[in-house]
């Protein structure tokens, strides 16, 4: 294909005009059934299975919502939505779009029959985009910044036995800031979504002893037949220092304050296999001091794609419990019998056969429709013969995660891009088919849309709540922490950064080009152009191709089609799909380390999935 040619297709990723368009609601089979049966209660399931409680109440359903031109409380509101569906999609009842200049307003109310003595009331929140503020009973109880990062409150101070009013504040300035937002735009097109705003995962509270467990950190020392488990209580104060505007974002408002309790508390953690016990260890610290667990692994049993077995834990802390899981696993670069880097995991080179996969659903946008719909997509890329997944500028669920830990799917986790607006021609298009303007440097506040230095430090800081959040998800092996320059900058300082949160995997710090030399991979897309296995010092990963595109008539958002090349059938599209397949296997033994195909679903133009928007049609 001519470079003409090329640009040409790649234009159609401009967010132009949509005067006439055809938009067409689909929806998938779960998303069907709410619809049809205008289900109130969904996403029923425990959110967090990394760090279970039994004592929760799921707070997901209809809540009033009102849309206001200001951020004074609304006296009429305009209707009921369905939390946690964001009120820009079919699913929460609304089907508007929130504006930057607006603010979504929320309110439910909260039955407490009492409160137990010696308890204390959390309200936790799964996602909330972009920036909110939480009252209970008219008490501001929080704030918190970042579209994507999980968050709690303390609320035992605003509540009150009986009826408990709770309500929200959001703004979301999308994509007209320098705020983390993914993939999502005001004016969608090409590879570009529908921004979306609010509450957009569960919401749920629950009862906690005085003396909570407020963060666990589980690390497999796959080398020394062990693992490593860390307690961190509401009253420790060994955190690192943040800026006084960012703690209680970071950590919640008690970690803000260090606490002279010297509380001594027995903590027990339970290991089980196969429903069986299979280790204790006990021990007692002070309540400002994070317990730090060792537990030997005799005979362990390794976690692969394969084989995907999971340890069980049972962890009481003084009068807390909670319950969590690991798998035995560990992710290296080594160089193979022939001297070529490879990606190993437990120290065997493993071939990591993956998909992009950005999480999206015609009814419900970021929102996952139910489990059952997160499962569906993550069985299918497992039967299609992929073993990784890179979830591509998003933060799923807690349960997304544990779902690739039980069913054996390997993650590349991407950080969630920011920056103001991009400059398309210069960061996407042209690097994409001009191979020596990849080599741009990354200190180029300006040419990177990261001028603002409070961007770069908003960045820096979800970055690592990201970390933190998903440390002990054991699919994942891969940190990816910048895509095509969208608002990339000081590459190696960051993946300085990451590595020294999480030292247990690997990183791909800039996904595609403007390769500083950070990271553990040499890591490039290709799509106008033949596969090719380049030679580098470290292991080299094909982490975008293919993208071709097949329109299926009844299943497709809109009338403008986007994709790298189009075919008309099924019997077109898989014979292109084999080609790769064939030139994948012919790269493996010039030292290929892992593929990424593009993608996993269609989503609103882009017609270059495995699967259609709706997830009726398997094209491959």
């Amino acid at each position: 294909m001519k470079i003409r040619e090329m640009l040409d297709t790649l234009q159609l990723n401009k967010i132009l005009d949509k005067g006439g368009e055809t938009h067409h609601q689909l929806f998938t089979p779960w998303g069907e059934r709410i619809a049809q049966e205008q289900t109130e209660t969904v996403l029923t399931e425990y959110p967090r299975p990394q760090m279970a409680r039994k004592n929760y109440k799921i707070l997901n359903g209809f809540w009033k919502y009102a849309i206001t031109g200001d951020d004074t409380r609304p006296v009429l509101w305009d209707g009921e939505i369905r939390v946690p569906f964001s009120p820009e999609t079919s699913l929460s009842g609304v089907n508007r779009q929130l504006k930057p200049d607006e603010y979504l307003w929320y309110e439910r109310k909260l039955e407490i029959d009492r409160i137990p003595a010696g308890k204390r009331l959390l309200l936790n929140f799964g996602a909330c985009d972009e920036r909110c503020r939480v009252y209970v009973n008219d008490e501001l109880a929080g704030t918190h910044s970042g579209g994507y990062q999980a968050f709690a409150l303390d609320i035992t101070s605003c509540i009150q036995t009986g009826k408990n009013t709770l309500r929200l504040c959001v703004q979301d300035k999308s994509d007209t800031s320098y705020h983390g937002r993914g993939k999502q735009m005001l004016k969608n097109g090409g590879m570009f979504y529908t921004a979306q705003s609010g509450l957009w995962q569960t919401v749920w509270c629950e009862w906690v002893p005085e003396i909570y467990i407020r963060r666990l950190r589980i690390t497999p020392d796959y080398d020394h037949d062990r693992v490593v488990i860390e307690v961190v209580s509401n009253k420790e104060s060994g955190e690192k220092a943040a800026p006084d505007s960012d703690k209680a974002a970071l950590f919640g408002t008690e970690a803000c304050c260090k606490t002279e309790d010297s509380t001594e508390i027995p903590c027990k953690v339970l290991l089980f296999e196969k429903d069986q016990v299979a280790g204790e260890t006990k021990t007692v610290v002070t309540a400002e001091e994070k317990a730090v667990i060792t537990m030997e692994i005799p005979d362990k049993r390794s976690w692969t794609p394969e084989d995907p077995f999971l340890y069980e834990l049972r962890i009481v802390y003084g009068e807390d419990m909670v319950e969590s899981y690991f798998g035995m696993r560990c992710f290296t670069a080594e160089p193979d019998r022939d001297g070529i880097p490879r990606l190993c995991l437990n120290h065997r080179p493993y071939f990591q056969k993956g998909v992009l996969d950005q999480g999206y659903y015609p009814e419900s946008l970021l929102t996952p429709v139910s489990d059952e719909a997160m499962i569906f997509d993550i069985e299918t890329a497992k039967s299609r013969g992929f073993n990784m997944i890179r979830k591509h500028c998003k933060i799923e669920p807690m349960r997304w995660y544990y779902h690739c830990d039980r069913l054996g799917m390997l993650v590349w986790q991407d950080m969630i891009n920011g920056g103001t607006t991009y400059n398309l021609v210069k960061t996407c298009y042209i690097p994409t088919v001009l191979f020596p303007l990849r080599r741009k440097r990354d200190n180029d506040y300006a040419y990177m849309s990261r001028a603002d230095r409070n961007g770069r430090e908003e960045w820096k800081k979800e970055c690592i709540e990201t970390v933190e959040q998903l440390y002990n998800c054991t699919s994942i092996c891969m940190w990816v922490l910048f895509n095509e320059g969208w608002g990339q900058f000081d590459a190696k300082e960051n993946t300085e950064l990451v590595r020294s949160v999480d030292k247990t995997r690997l990183i791909d710090a800039h996904s595609g080009w403007f390769d500083q030399g950070a990271g553990d991979v040499k890591s490039e897309h290709i799509y106008f152009f033949d596969l090719i296995a380049k030679k580098s010092g470290k292991p080299y990963v094909i982490s975008e191709f293919g993208g071709i595109s097949l329109a299926v008539e009844g299943h497709t958002y809109s009338d403008r089609y986007f994709g790298y090349g189009s075919h008309s059938d099924t019997a077109a599209l898989q014979d292109a799909y084999s080609a790769f397949e064939r030139r994948i296997e012919e790269l493996k033994r010039e030292g290929l380390c892992a593929s990424v195909y593009t993608q996993l679903t269609d989503i609103e133009e882009e017609t270059n999935g495995i699967m259609t928007y709706d997830r009726s049609v398997l094209k491959l």
